[in-house]
């Protein structure tokens, strides 16, 4: 299973300097091969790199091996674009923002990441620096800083390449690490979890990951934004921007947060984890015209995947189940009906009386529909049948 590791880079001003440099060289490269990939179209990375290999390392300073990565980040920029159309994420043919993508040479900022691989950046994990390439020469000795369990990762599992990104007035290096997967157990029962907007997580055990501090937390970026915007100048649109981003860096936090609780108590129980298959609920749900911008922006899709690769580490069991009146349904009776919550935050059942936190009663149910499905798909034939 691959993951990726960031670290912070603690370069001193002069090593900045040249870090920048090569950045800006590097991209500015990668513009120049995009406009011949553009024009002549080749499709693989030998092709490309026999037209613009040459002219790449003597115009723009670049070594050997830092062409061929940039020639390399270039093509897999176009496969990504291809790939985008072909599933249909830019719009039909014809469309105004397809003909846009298509219409023009894909362009790299002047300070995008840049991928290295060991030849040009090399770690000394005994000492927590590394050594890198630059258009002003070698540098060694750079300093970076990260969690103990980033460094125990990345001393253990890093293969393949690492980038260097720069964001914020920020170093970063961004390694690709090479992390095997848990072996998974037959789970002796599973935790249900339902996920929402104002709680983020309720799991069939009772465990509540509330949401309304980061709905708060939004919706101040979400002013502040709109007071940026207004000004309609170039400053205030870069530093909505930086909030934006800001904000999705929060939103991500807590998700991973919420998804290493999950997957602890289920490993520590023997548990599997059933989640509610949210694929197309954009498209089922209709939210109300004040709720629209908060439903389209909500990061339940993350969640998932935090707590799908965490489990994968882990060897912890998931499963996806139908989402379908998990909320309105009687885990008792099974009895469904709209009427069965009267309250966003209540549950009473018409038939039976059951009554409770309508999010704990949808995670029961997710866990009841997780242990029928995990019987019908590893119970005997004739059980099958």
């Amino acid at each position: 299973m691959k993951i990726v590791v960031q670290v912070k880079l603690l370069p001193s001003p002069e090593q900045a300097t040249a870090l920048k440099a090569t950045l800006h060289a590097c991209n500015t490269a990668a513009n120049r091969a995009s406009t011949v990939a553009f024009e002549t179209g080749p499709q693989s990375r030998n092709d490309l790199q026999k037209l613009v290999y040459a002219h790449l390392k003597a115009d723009y300073g670049l070594g050997a091996q830092p062409a061929v990565r940039t020639v390399k980040k270039v093509v897999d920029a176009y496969t990504t674009l291809r790939a985008n159309i072909r599933a249909g994420n830019l719009g039909p043919e014809g469309s105004k923002r397809r003909a846009k993508a298509e219409g023009k040479p894909i362009s790299f900022r002047i300070d995008a990441a840049q991928p290295f691989d060991d030849r040009i950046l090399s770690w000394q994990m005994d000492t927590g620096t590394v050594s890198i390439w630059t258009v002003c020469g070698r540098l060694r000795g750079i300093e970076f800083a990260g969690g103990a369990n980033q460094l125990k990762t990345l001393r253990e599992y890093r293969k393949g390449q690492t980038d260097l990104a720069h964001r914020d007035g920020k170093w970063f290096l961004v390694a690709v690490c090479e992390v095997p997967e848990g072996e998974l157990y037959d789970p002796v029962d599973w935790i249900g979890v339902d996920r929402g907007v104002v709680n983020l997580a309720t799991t069939s055990d009772g465990d509540n990951h509330q949401g309304r501090r980061l709905s708060r937390y939004r919706r101040w970026h979400a002013r502040k934004r709109q007071e940026l915007q207004a000004k309609r100048t170039r400053s205030a649109n870069r530093r909505a921007k930086r909030r934006a981003k800001r904000e999705a860096r929060h939103a991500a936090h807590i998700n991973h947060r919420i998804a290493k609780k999950i997957v602890a108590v289920a490993q520590r129980t023997g548990r599997g984890i059933a989640l509610e298959e949210l694929d197309g609920i954009r498209d089922r749900v209709r939210p109300s015209r004040d709720q629209r911008a908060t439903f389209s922006t909500w990061p339940f899709h993350q969640l998932a995947e935090h707590i799908h690769y965490k489990a994968l580490r882990l060897g912890v069991p998931v499963i996806e189940v139908d989402a379908a009146y998990t909320s309105q349904m009687c885990p008792r009776c099974r009895h469904t009906a709209r009427d069965n919550r009267p309250e966003r935050d209540t549950f009473r059942c018409r038939r039976c009386g059951l009554a409770g936190p309508a999010d704990l009663v949808a995670g029961v149910n997710v866990r009841n529909r997780a242990r029928s499905a995990w019987v019908l798909v590893n119970g005997p034939v004739s059980q099958r049948r």
